[in-house]
């Protein structure tokens, strides 16, 4: 079980040190939520902050674009990360889902798509085996601190045994509300990657809430 530290929760005021932290802590990933103010209500941060994380860690990066037309922001994000993540709501209406994915993997960098919670499960089947990861988005995105919402995790179980079903490699990650309480029952659903933001960065200990999240029974 891997876990990925959103820093949409940490504190900007010392951003290299949170990073730090958090990466002396035994974090696997970083999270970076990218808002336009249009797809989510809110904004969060662009290319200036993914360059700065860059430049003071080894570790991945995922960026998670949470914009409308990920297709005109991939080529801006996709540099300085391993893998970008896009909403299937953004691009599915206009058949840019394919666009996307051709645009990541081009660069070599892993291609995700994210769903958000009223999103049908069955609309990211058909990507099953062109994507490395499926984001299933347990709150509904915009905002840090959100409550878990329980349904995720029928919708996780489904997209697992889809993904069986068809011999897709593809992790599934969770995004929203992710901590010790509900860490053990999303991996038994089938998670692989937990990303949690509060639950770390609003931790006394870095350390002990990502050892918790990985190893919780």
């Amino acid at each position: 079980m891997k876990v990925a530290a959103s820093i949409l929760n940490c504190n900007f005021l010392h951003l290299a040190q949170e990073i730090k932290a958090v990466e002396a802590a035994g974090v696997d990933a970083l999270h970076l939520d990218v808002m336009d103010g249009h797809f989510v209500p809110n904004l969060s941060f662009g290319v200036p902050i993914l360059k700065s994380v860059r430049k003071i860690t080894n570790l991945p990066i995922i960026s998670h674009l949470m914009v409308i037309k990920p297709e005109d922001l991939i080529d801006k994000f996709i540099n300085d990360s391993d893998g970008v993540v896009f909403h299937i709501e953004a691009t599915e209406c206009l058949d840019h889902t394919s666009v996307c994915l051709r645009q990541i993997h081009q660069a070599r960098k892993l291609a995700g798509i994210s769903l958000n919670p009223e999103t049908p499960i069955e609309s990211v089947f058909k990507y099953a085996n062109q994507v490395e990861e499926i984001l299933v988005m347990s709150v509904h995105p915009g905002f840090g601190g959100q409550a878990f919402i329980p349904e995720s995790i029928d919708r996780i179980r489904l997209i697992k045994k889809h993904l069986a079903s068809v011999n897709s490699k593809a992790l599934i990650a969770v995004d929203g509300g992710v901590n010790g309480k509900n860490a053990q029952r999303l991996k038994e659903a089938g998670v692989d990657i937990l990303i949690a933001g509060t639950s770390i960065f609003q931790a006394p200990s870095y350390k002990q809430a990502i050892e918790e999240l990985r190893c919780s029974k």
